[in-house]
């Protein structure tokens, strides 16, 4: 990954970060699923540069980096095209080489949540071949599953249903990979930190 731009939220009292990020990930992963070849994947990997991890919780923070191995792509992607209904609310850099010097690569991937016990439930007794009234009694009974991963609200435009994109962050010794999902995301690839 050698270019990048960076897209800045701009939140405001009446237009809460997280309403943002909403409107602005749907606007990108439209441009992304665009951007697919035939195995579904993307040359352009996404970054957050203020993701910032806790104990109780995480933030994605107010940036977003999209980055790419040459400057076409990113050119081509046209981010101010797919960003324009948003203009009044977000800032959008021009593209830019990455700097030499980094703090580091990260991989950031999907992450599905474990909490619906329900869910849980009949999955363990499909497994065990056990009643599902008796799975659920037993995840009723653990304590009350938390997950620390920030997440981004969206709306599935296939299924008209709401879900919770998780974005887990990793940080990793060597750059690897090259490709990403129509979420800009990744299992494996990196993105560089500066």
């Amino acid at each position: 990954m050698k270019f990048y731009l960076e897209i800045r939220l701009l939140a405001s009292p009446e237009i809460p970060l997280h309403f943002l990020w909403e409107k602005v990930f749907q606007q990108i992963h439209l441009g992304l699923v665009e951007k697919q070849d035939e195995q579904g994947r993307v040359p352009i990997g996404l970054s957050f540069p203020d993701y910032v991890t806790g104990e109780k919780f995480s933030l994605l923070g107010g940036k977003l980096r999209l980055l790419a191995k040459d400057e076409a792509t990113l050119s081509q992607f046209n981010a101010n095209k797919w960003l324009s209904r948003l203009s009044d609310y977000v800032h959008c850099t021009s593209i830019r080489p990455v700097p030499e010097k980094l703090t580091g690569h990260a991989i950031y991937q999907r992450e599905h949540s474990k909490t619906n016990k329900e869910r849980l439930a009949r999955r363990y007794a499909k497994r065990h071949n056990v009643d599902y009234d008796s799975a659920l009694r037993c995840y009723t009974s653990m304590s009350h599953l938390t997950i620390t991963t920030p997440f981004i609200r969206l709306k599935s435009l296939s299924s008209d249903k709401a879900f919770c994109l998780w974005i887990k962050k990793t940080m990793v010794a060597e750059p690897s990979g090259t490709t990403f999902s129509s979420y800009g995301l990744s299992s494996e690839a990196t993105v560089p930190e500066f």
